[in-house]
């Protein structure tokens, strides 16, 4: 195979002058004769959404065709929950990416939509109820001679769904999505929207089993016992723990590679880790990934000390252009703001990152403007372009230091973001670091409130 050949990506762009777009033929079962038909794979990219896998299937002996979709998005390191509130026609309108593992609920009628009963789909809140609506009806005229009861209680239920369709009264949509892969539309974007709230998890055993991660639970029982082992013979071998603090600095001292796939075209590459210690704050692991078959470069930190006690809060108001080369270590757990502009990022959004606080608007700018499948492209209104235009112009100039004043909010309740002080040991004057106890709501989300670290051995 040439090096041409190797590099080629697994799903590669959809374009309308790719003469070769490698579509793979394999012949299959017909359902409606029996006979040998041929399906039809494509492995493609939809510009600004995801990766998919369209299939087509032909049988030349009896004619039958059937086309299929299925998404060939990988999963997301968390699960995505949103929360919309309905109050009038145009939040009908909010368009919605609908995973096969999303789950669609409606409180306020006791109304859900579960998990791989629907295919994906992009459609929007009113088409949602549309088919609800549609499928209910569809088998009534042989309910209603089979079953008039059963007939009758859903015809007041399909009744209720065309209320709710009208907006009649103020109703909350909930997307509970394990794959991580659900989106709904912000209509104020690229400011904060009130009326939605897009909230992170970290998915149970159940929900990996949805999404198809299945763990080796006998083998992870043995290593942990293995692993307990191990520290029971290193708190009673003073020289073997001394060995150990050794090879930590050798570590410190070097990059680790191993390798892994590229997460924009999926081909192979190699990621470098390394261990560095940031002044004046803490020890950060350091992750970089070079796709040498499509260019895509991405980096990523993780915290090498665990969980703070508390929350940190970091404040800088940016006077002069010397503060976009200040340090930051923002973490995968921490949401940015910049208040003159209301606009806000939720945690996760940029993932862990160590740059300079130029770079992370430069990343916040390029995640807004060019991935994000609803305010890009021919779904975007020209309302929502016009905004996002004057709203990208009011960012350069902030990025390019022609306007000062305006304040960088980093909040992370695991306390482990840093923004770097140019004046340390001593404070700085136009940064505020305010620690915090964490809330319910932000141990939830952080996992903590269901660790359990003293008394193993009552749950055995």
């Amino acid at each position: 195979m040439s090096a041409e050949e190797h590099q080629t990506p697994v799903f590669r762009d959809l374009q309308a002058d790719d003469h070769d777009p490698e579509i793979t033929e394999i012949s299959s079962l017909c359902f409606n004769c029996g006979e040998d038909g041929i399906t039809k794979l494509l492995l493609t990219k939809i510009p600004f959404y995801k990766e998919i896998i369209l299939m087509s299937f032909e049988c030349d002996h009896c004619g039958c065709k059937n086309n299929e979709v299925q998404s060939g998005d990988k999963i997301q390191e968390k699960g995505v929950l949103i929360r919309v509130t309905v109050t009038s026609l145009i939040d009908l309108n909010r368009q919605v990416i609908k995973s096969d593992y999303a789950t669609v609920k409606i409180p306020e009628i006791e109304f859900e939509i579960p998990p791989q009963s629907k295919r994906g789909e992009i459609t929007n809140i009113e088409g949602i109820l549309s088919r609800c609506i549609a499928g209910l009806e569809q088998d009534q005229p042989a309910r209603k001679t089979l079953d008039p009861d059963s007939a009758k209680k859903i015809e007041a239920f399909i009744q209720v769904l065309i209320d709710t369709k009208t907006c009649a009264k103020p109703f909350t949509i909930v997307i509970d999505d394990p794959s991580g892969n659900s989106f709904v539309e912000n209509l104020n974007a690229p400011l904060v929207d009130p009326a939605l709230t897009i909230t992170h998890f970290e998915r149970n055993k159940e929900q990996n089993h949805l999404v198809g991660i299945y763990e080796d639970e006998l083998r992870e029982i043995k290593e942990e016992e293995e692993l307990r082992e191990i520290k029971e013979e290193e708190e009673e071998n003073d020289e073997k723990t001394n060995a150990d603090n050794v090879t930590a600095d050798t570590l410190a001292d070097e990059v680790l590679h191993f390798g892994t796939n590229c997460p924009s075209c999926n081909a192979p590459c190699e990621t470098n880790m390394k261990l560095t210690s940031i002044p004046f704050f803490k020890e950060v692991i350091i992750m970089a990934t070079n796709c040498d078959a499509c260019g895509h470069r991405t980096n990523e930190v993780k915290s090498g000390s665990g969980i703070n006690e508390k929350g940190v809060k970091i404040t800088l108001r940016i006077t002069d252009p010397i503060d976009l080369s200040r340090d930051v270590l923002k973490s995968e757990t921490c949401s940015m703001s910049i208040p003159e502009l209301d606009f806000e990022v939720g945690a996760g959004t940029l993932g862990g990152k160590f740059t300079t606080l130029e770079g992370l608007l430069v990343a916040m700018k390029d995640q807004l403007t060019g991935q994000n499948p609803l305010m890009c492209g021919d779904s975007a209104t020209s309302e929502l372009k016009e905004r996002m235009q004057e709203f990208t112009e009011k960012l350069d100039n902030i990025i390019s230091g022609k306007k000062f004043g305006s304040r960088i909010v980093l909040d992370d309740p695991a306390g482990n973001s840093y923004l770097q002080n140019v004046y340390a040991p001593e404070a700085d004057p136009e940064m505020e670091i305010v620690y915090y106890q964490r809330t319910f709501e932000h141990n939830e989300e952080l996992g903590l409130n269901d660790m359990k670290l003293e008394d193993y051995a009552e749950d055995e």
